[in-house]
This record gives structure tokens, sequence and C-alpha cells, in this order.
């Protein structure tokens, strides 16, 4: 099987799950604002200082939209596999 529709295949069931998630909260949209403004702030303020603390994530497609689509904890598990 071809690994680029398992990527995209895994991507796009991860953006379903979350937006389930997010309709199912009372407030769904002020959840849906606040994961990702964090997550978007959280991957700029790793980019910009980063560098100081030995950490550089790339800002491409794939980086912008997992930080939209899952947030913070996104930004935190590149940040951990970026270290090894």
């Amino acid at each position: 099987m071809n690994t680029e529709i398992i990527f995209y295949s895994v991507c796009a069931l991860t953006a379903a799950i979350m937006f389930i998630y997010i309709r199912r909260r009372k407030k769904w949209l002020s959840t849906a604002i606040f994961g990702v403004v964090s997550g978007l702030a959280a991957l700029f303020l790793i980019n910009s200082f980063g560098g100081g603390f030995g950490v550089h994530i790339p800002l491409n497609t794939f980086n912008v939209c997992g930080s939209v689509v899952l947030g913070v904890p996104f930004v935190a598990a590149i940040v951990i596999l970026g270290m090894f």
C-alpha cells in the first residue's frame, strides 16, 4: 500500500476525531478558536526562540496544519521527537 495514502488517511482520521470532540463541547466555537490560537502561538514561539534551547521546528504545511488541528500537544510531541 502506498505510504502517502496511509499518511493522508491518518491525518483525515485525526482531523475528524478532533472535529467530533470540539462539536460535542458546549462552547465549541470558543474551544476551537482557543485550540487554534494556542497551537499556532506555541509553534511560532518554539520556532522563534527554540534555537536557544537547541530545538528547531521548521514552519511547513504539515507542522502548521498539525498545530491548528491538534494544538499544543502536537507542538509538544514535535519538540520531543526533535530532541532525539
